[in-house]
């Protein structure tokens, strides 16, 4: 049997040669092009329309497939059968990115990590999006697009710029335990096999009997973290800017598969309304000495994409993916992201994005209510009814989604009344970043690094943002902004430009 391909157009016609053209003019490299040429024709207008939209956030990442395995019995927590068994494994796919620059970007930029991860089970699939740091920068839905603008280009200059940066924190402080975490010496990961990824979110975990508990989902490299500083970060980005995608690469070609460490923290209803903290602000932790890490599974990446295009760039994620034991919380991001992400795909790759290869569920799909629509490549369910309540297309009904008089795990009456709200920043949101501060006291040299990174990045500030931040600095401790006000000075010295 030939196993060369035979060359054809995309409808599948044959052609002679992908290099020739006609033209009117003889055998010589002057003369007119021919309309009839259809070859010539679709060739060009394709390379027009090759590219598609990039995720507004995120447009920079790697990804590669991979498996997830359940290492320990969290039965008694959940029914989502791809937790239960010990030893039982379902396909994934996983895409890290960084957040901000478009695609391109260096890896090595200092910047948060996002995590990507679409776990394909008999029950559906379920999409996991954390990010690097195990908190966020706001907890209120409505500034999330105004943060991630302010990370991305000045409208003017079209250059990143610290001013914009810090002139929104300055007024939304909220997340000073994520700007602490971002510029400390572990804001920029080696590679990809050296990151932890956190939820942030917190998600209910439920049984079919109406018990649930609250989590937050850990998991951290199997290989160690290890981190660039501020100065080999930004060589990189020069001399090697696809280093993270290089190294992953290679490492899953050579047969040296990353793994990572899944763990939950769990917390019941009675903790939850009696907690320090509001359980559903992305921007506080769970203490660890308050809510150990359990165990429950482990991720290897073992293939790579044989085309990245068609696997990681038309890869859809988005945290509403979830299946039957895995439901949201009262968490206001979340709930804000579950419209989101899946509304960015329908944008980015049409309304039936998930019937791509690399976003198609495994188990079996019968939607007839959602049909039609740009680029439907299946049998669109021929001819059954595409309306509900018919008695010509028998349908089977399962589960509790979408059930009348269903509560997603209940609970939520505890948490009030629906009234008009923005968070008000208060002291106590200080409070986790001093505590950052002093663990990063009792490792050496890090203090001094965060300094150093901060200072790195606000000295481009224009100078009221810089005082305005300085300010918002040391609502966490004096002294750091003291030693930042020093650095950043001495920085100006060496590089009177800047």
């Amino acid at each position: 049997m030939d196993t060369v391909p035979t060359y054809t157009g995309a409808e599948g016609v044959p052609y002679a040669s992908a290099s020739t053209a006609q033209h009117f003019g003889g055998n010589n490299i002057k003369g007119l092009m021919l309309l009839q040429d259809t070859q010539l024709i679709e060739t060009l207008a394709h390379f027009s329309r090759e590219r598609i939209p990039e995720r507004v956030v995120h447009a920079a990442g790697v990804g590669a497939w991979g498996e997830f395995e359940v290492t320990h019995d969290i039965s008694e927590l959940t029914d989502a059968k791809f937790l239960n068994g010990i030893g039982k494994k379902s396909k994934v796919l996983l895409r890290v990115s960084t957040v901000g620059p478009e695609r391109g970007g260096a890896d090595t930029i200092r910047d948060v990590r996002g995590w990507g991860m679409k776990i394909f089970t008999e029950e559906g699939n379920q999409d996991f999006v954390f990010n690097s740091i195990p908190v966020f920068f706001v907890r209120d839905p409505i500034k999330f697009p105004s943060l991630n603008r302010s990370h991305k280009r000045h409208p003017a200059t079209n250059q990143g710029d610290p001013t914009m940066f810090w002139d929104f924190h300055n007024n939304n402080q909220e997340g000073i335990h994520a700007i602490m975490a971002l510029f400390s010496d572990r804001g920029t990961p080696k590679t990809v096999r050296h990151l932890n990824a956190y939820s942030g979110h917190t998600y209910k975990i439920t049984k079919e009997d109406g018990t649930f508990h609250y989590v937050k989902v850990h998991i951290k490299t199997n290989q160690g973290v290890e981190t660039l500083t501020n100065d080999e970060a930004t060589r990189l980005a020069g001399e090697a800017p696809g280093i993270h995608g290089v190294d992953l690469y290679e490492s899953i070609a050579k047969g040296d598969f990353p793994s990572w460490t899944f763990f939950f923290q769990v917390m019941t209803p009675a903790q939850a309304e009696n907690y320090r903290w509001n359980i559903f602000d992305m921007t506080k932790i769970w203490p660890h000495s308050d809510f150990p890490l359990i165990p429950v599974g482990k991720l290897t990446l073992n293939k790579n994409p044989g085309n990245y295009f068609a696997e990681i760039e038309q890869a859809a994620f988005s945290p509403s993916n979830m299946v039957p034991g895995i439901a949201p919380s009262a968490d206001p991001l979340l709930q804000a992201r579950m419209f989101a992400y899946n509304d960015a795909a329908r944008y980015r790759l049409g309304v039936n994005y998930q019937q791509l290869p690399c976003n198609r569920a495994v188990s079996r799909v019968y939607c007839p209510f959602q049909r039609d629509g740009s680029m439907t490549f299946t049998d669109n369910y021929g001819g059954d009814p595409n309306y509900i309540g018919s008695d010509l297309k028998p349908i089977n009904y399962k589960g509790k989604f979408g059930a009348h008089g269903y509560k997603i795990g209940g609970h939520e009456e505890w948490i009030g009344s629906v009234v008009g709200f923005t968070s008000e920043v208060v002291d106590d949101d200080f409070v986790q970043a001093r505590m950052f501060w002093d663990m990063l006291g009792k490792q050496e040299g890090q203090q001094e690094h965060f300094v150093y990174n901060v200072a790195c990045h606000l000295k481009g500030a224009i100078p009221q943002v810089q005082e305005k931040a300085l300010g918002m600095l040391s609502n966490v401790y004096p002294v750091i902004a003291e030693k930042l006000r020093v650095s950043i000075g001495n920085l100006k010295k060496v590089a009177p430009l800047n």
